[in-house]
């Protein structure tokens, strides 16, 4: 009997194939046998991969609800925690609007 492969995203053993595919039958993750855990790296606007406790700039004027005005472009964000399971995929605070979170495609690389 072959061993259970192990989903890459919450460490199930519960998988099976379909069509070439390898499912996850708890989060229903799907990925090709041999496949790089590629899916896991967040890339900023200009394609570098972000680690935790990187500094960013924000890249385009970002309106804030609740906020009388928003995130300019070009300000400057440090130690930033990631969160791959998001839309939003980072979290950091900013002087002046405190915690929030951003999507990696409107910031870059400091």
């Amino acid at each position: 009997m072959s061993e259970p492969v192990i989903c890459p995203k919450c460490q199930s053993e519960f998988t099976y194939e379909d069509s070439g595919k390898i499912v996850c039958s708890q989060c229903f993750h799907e990925w090709t046998p041999g496949e790089t855990a590629d899916e896991d790296k967040i890339l900023d606007a200009n394609g570098n991969e972000l680690q935790n406790g990187d500094s960013v700039v924000v890249i385009k004027d970002l309106p804030v609800k609740g906020a009388p005005k928003p995130v300019k472009s070009g300000t400057k964000v440090k130690n930033i925690r990631l969160r791959p399971d998001s839309d939003h995929n980072i979290d950091c605070k900013i002087d002046g609007f405190g915690s929030m979170a951003l999507k990696s495609e409107f910031v870059r690389k400091a």
